[in-house]
Formats: C-alpha cells, sequence, structure tokens
C-alpha cells in the first residue's frame, strides 16, 4: 500500500555506511514508531525528498563533496517555509573535513557522534521532527495567506467593477439633466433610474458594512419571537424587484402549522431575501424559484430552491466563505460582491442554525436549506410585516439646522426638510453653525462628524453648552456604523446617530418622535 502525503512528510530517510547499517536504522526507528526510508545512494534521497520528508539522517562517510552538493541543491529548490532538519551521524574523535563542510553549508543541523544511545536518536529525531511539523504548520499559514491575499485582490477589482456599474448611468443621467430642457415626464424616468443605481450602491455599502460588523462580533440582534411566514412574506417583497424582472415563476409552500423562532425578524428576513435575491441573480431568465417551509422535529426548516446554473461539487463547501462569489460561475450574476451567502451564514449561526447548500450539478440548479430552532411556545407573536417604513405624514414643523462641510449634502438635505414643512438654517462649517444657533431657538440640529477644523462631536459639545443648548434634539450624520464611534458620538450629548446614506424613513422616524 502506497504511503499518503502526510506519512510520506514525517518519514526519516536514511543514507548509512552499508546495507547492513541501514537495516538496524530502520528496525531500531519503526519499533520506536517513526516512519524510516533507506535510500541506496544520494540520488535517490534528494528524488525521496522531492517527495516529503520529515528530517534526513545521514552517515558522514557517505557525505562527499559531490553528495553535499547535491544535498545542498535539493534542499534549497524547497519552500521558503522549508528548513528540513539535516542529523548527521559521525565517526568518534576529532571533527573531520566533511563534519566542518556540512555544517558551514546547512543551518538546521545536528551532529550525533557515535556509538550513541538508541535513546538519545530517538529524542534527536522526535524533536527534529517536532520542528518539521511547526514548518508545516507556517506552510499551511502562507498558503491561506496567498489565497486570501489572492481573493482580496479579485475582491477589489469585482467592487471597482460594481461601483463603475451604477455610477455610468447616474453620470449619464445628469448629464442629460443638465444640458437639455426635460418635461416632467421626461426627467421622472431619469430620476428614477438615478434613484436605482443610488440603491444599488447603497446595498453594496450595507453588505460591505454588515459583513464587517458580523465578522468583528459588533452586531446585536433584538431577540423576540417571530412568526416565520410573516419573514418570509417581507423577503419575497424586498426580493420582486430582481425577480419579476427576469420572467422567473415563484411558488411558495408554507406549513399550515405556525412555525415560531426566537429571532430578529429584520435580520431573517435579510437572510430570506438574499437566498431569493441570489437565487433569482443566478437563474436564467423565465425560471423557478421555490420556497418551502416545514417542522422537522424541534426545527424550522427552509428550502429555497431554483433551476439556475448549479454548483459544481467541488465549490459547495466554499460558497459560503467570504468573497466566493468573484470565481466560477458567478460571472452570470447580474452585480453582486459575492458576500450575500456569507452574510445569510453568519446571520443562520447567530439565531442557533445552520445553512447548507446542495446541486445536482452545474446547470442543474441548487438549493439552500437554512435550518432554525423552533420556540418551544410562541404567546405573543406578531403577524404582522417584520418591518414597517414611516411614511410622511403631517407637515413638519422644527426649526433645523444642518451642518455639514459637503455643501451638496447640506443643501439637498435642506431642501428635503423644507419640503416636508421644516424651517431650515444650514452650515458649512463649525463656525457658522455657532453663530446661526446663537441667533435662532432650533429644535433639531444634523451634523456631520467628520468636518476639518472643530468636528462634529466638538460642535455638539459646544451646542450643548450655549443657552437652551439641552433642549435641541442633536443628530449625528456619519459615514460610521462601529461601536466605537457609537460610544463618542453618545460622549458628545448625541441624541440619535443616522448612517449615511441618509435613509428617508429613519429620519423621519426621528423627526416625527420629536
Amino acid at each position: 500500500m502506497s504511503a499518503s502525503p502526510t506519512d510520506l512528510e514525517f518519514r526519516v530517510l536514511l543514507r548509512t555506511a552499508t546495507s547492513k547499517d541501514a537495516q538496524v536504522a530502520s528496525a531500531v526507528l519503526e519499533r520506536a514508531q517513526l516512519h524510516a526510508h533507506a535510500c541506496a545512494d544520494m540520488a535517490e534521497l534528494t528524488h525521496e525528498l522531492a517527495q516529503g520528508a520529515g528530517a534526513l539522517l545521514v552517515a558522514e562517510e557517505v557525505l562527499t563533496v559531490a553528495a553535499i552538493a547535491q544535498l545542498k541543491s535539493a534542499l534549497e529548490v524547497q519552500g521558503p517555509w522549508s528548513d528540513v532538519p539535516l542529523l548527521v551521524l559521525a565517526r568518534q574523535g576529532a571533527d573531520s573535513r566533511a563534519i566542518a563542510k556540512v555544517m558551514d553549508e546547512f543551518a538546521n543541523i545536528t551532529v550525533i557522534e557515535r556509538p550513541m544511545r538508541v535513546s538519545a536518536l530517538v529524542s534527536a529525531l522526535r524533536t527534529a521532527l517536532r520542528s518539521r511539523r511547526r514548518q508545516y504548520e507556517i506552510r499551511g499559514l502562507l498558503e491561506g495567506l496567498r489565497e486570501a491575499d489572492q481573493r482580496k485582490t479579485e475582491f477589489l477589482a469585482t467592487l471597482a467593477h460594481e461601483l463603475r456599474n451604477p455610477l455610468a448611468p447616474l453620470s449619464t443621467a445628469l448629464s442629460l439633466l443638465s444640458r437639455k430642457r426635460l418635461g416632467p415626464d421626461e426627467s421622472d424616468r431619469y430620476f428614477e433610474l438615478m434613484r436605482r443605481q443610488v440603491d444599488h450602491m447603497v446595498r453594496l455599502v450595507n453588505d460591505l458594512m454588515e459583513v464587517s460588523r458580523i465578522t468583528r462580533g459588533k452586531i446585536e440582534l433584538q431577540m423576540r419571537p417571530v412568526l416565520l411566514d410573516a419573514v418570509i412574506d417581507d423577503a419575497i417583497e424586498l426580493s420582486r424587484p430582481f425577480i419579476e424582472p427576469a420572467g422567473h415563476v415563484l411558488s411558495v409552500e408554507i406549513a399550515a402549522e405556525p412555525l415560531v423562532v426566537h429571532g430578529d425578524a429584520v435580520r431573517l428576513t435579510q437572510v430570506f431575501s438574499n437566498l431569493l435575491n441570489n437565487a433569482a441573480k443566478y437563474t436564467p431568465a423565465g425560471g423557478r424559484i421555490h420556497v418551502l417551509a416545514r417542522r422537522d422535529n424541534r426545527q424550522a426548516v427552509i428550502e429555497v430552491s431554483d433551476t439556475g446554473t448549479g454548483l459544481a461539487p467541488d465549490t459547495l463547501n466554499s460558497i459560503f466563505e467570504m468573497f466566493a462569489q468573484v470565481s466560477g460561475t458567478a460571472r452570470v450574476a447580474q452585480g453582486g460582491l459575492g458576500i450575500g451567502l456569507t452574510l445569510v451564514k453568519s446571520l443562520v449561526e447567530l439565531h442557533g442554525g445552520s445553512v447548507e447548500t446542495t446541486s445536482e450539478g452545474l446547470g442543474r440548479g441548487a438549493t439552500f436549506t437554512v435550518r432554525l430552532p423552533l420556540e418551544r411556545s410562541a404567546p405573543g407573536v406578531p403577524t404582522g410585516s417584520a418591518g414597517a417604513l414611516n411614511q410622511p405624514g403631517a407637515p413638519l414643523e422644527r426649526v433645523v439646522l444642518v451642518v455639514d462641510d459637503n455643501r451638496d449634502a447640506a443643501d439637498s438635505l435642506v431642501e428635503l426638510l423644507n419640503a416636508m414643512g421644516a424651517t431650515t438654517l444650514v452650515a458649512y462649517n463649525a463656525e457658522d453653525a455657532l453663530q446661526q444657533a446663537r441667533s435662532c431657538k432650533l429644535d433639531l440640529a444634523v451634523l456631520d462628524i467628520g468636518m476639518p477644523g472643530m468636528d462634529g462631536c466638538e460642535l455638539a459639545r459646544r451646542l450643548r453648552a450655549e443657552p437652551g443648548g439641552d433642549a435641541i434634539t442633536l443628530i449625528a450624520l456619519t459615514g460610521w456604523g462601529s461601536e466605537e464611534y457609537k460610544e463618542r458620538i453618545a460622549a458628545a450629548g448625541f441624541d440619535r446617530h443616522l448612517l449615511k446614506p441618509l435613509s428617508l424613513p429613519d429620519l423621519m422616524a426621528v423627526l416625527r418622535a420629536q
């Protein structure tokens, strides 16, 4: 029976003075449960070394000038992580010229003088093999880093491509609107185009932020009893813009009995909308997507199946890894960064569940199966939508100060607030904002954090110190959502923290609550 690669990598290659010495040494090492391989000459030893070795045990007598050169050449072609331990059995007495030369030529060398105790030889070899095992661990780390670096490079190329895609129609639409006087119907068409492209870019950025928060353990789940059919309904609504334009037929089969899990409804909706989006993108136009939800003992099992491009057997285990989308059949998808399934896996596992995928092969479709633990009892389970948006209502009778060094961002937010009925003031730096605040009684202030000079946090502290400053609702507006920034913003005296790009429903929820 041939040796496995692992066996080869930990064997001791012998090159002794005589064949009898080789037989004796092999027997001694086998009794010590060390795998030995005797070589007839240096050519065989270097050949076997290329196949794999944990250590070399060589007699002084065979170390001729030619043999040393041959061995050195064989070791030099090893990987940069490799430093094969070399043990030399030396003759008793003064150091010979051969011993002196090998000690000059090789770094990882141990000289053992004969006669020696068997226990001393075995101990030296075991130490050498432990050293070799650490080298293999370093090799594994280097290979992992090399693969991660390659995937990161591919991902950055994909990110650049995906961001350019929506920027192109945005730029074209802006050029048309600025160069040509358009009627309401025609301009509305371009505004709708721009909105779609901005929404697409927002989804890309949100996915990046989400996966960053999850991998750093910074995500917080709002856990409560959740009815799965409501979650799936919301997920379907979110995914319709991907499913319907492609002409896919969507069928849904949900168990008649209530399937209630302990989870975060928003995050679970994100899980199933990602799976549905994935199915829609990787299924040719006019395909079929099927959602099945059922009970399996104490688990809810949700399957999302499609008739799409399918998966090769060797990708089934890697499909949930970060940026796995950038290779293989991913090129047929209509955009994406390859992190949607990573988010799915992470969120499902945070809910105590699991997710797996099966496929009969390329072109044969795929099925993603999510398993979630069911609640033992489900009192007070909400039966409505997992999440609803706040819609604009009565005019907003508030005096609002907007502060942002990005003039376009500040002016567009002011126009939006004016359209909602607010009285607005605008400042493009912190000093001007302080002057505006002293001249008018404010209800709210929306402050950009990352301004040059005095930043938003310092401005918030200064506003709080002004007479009546405690009555102002301070809203931080920033592109940073880490826990460290949240703590810094709260310490500065802000009431709320909103992320860029600003979500109108989020802003409305804050303004209507005041």
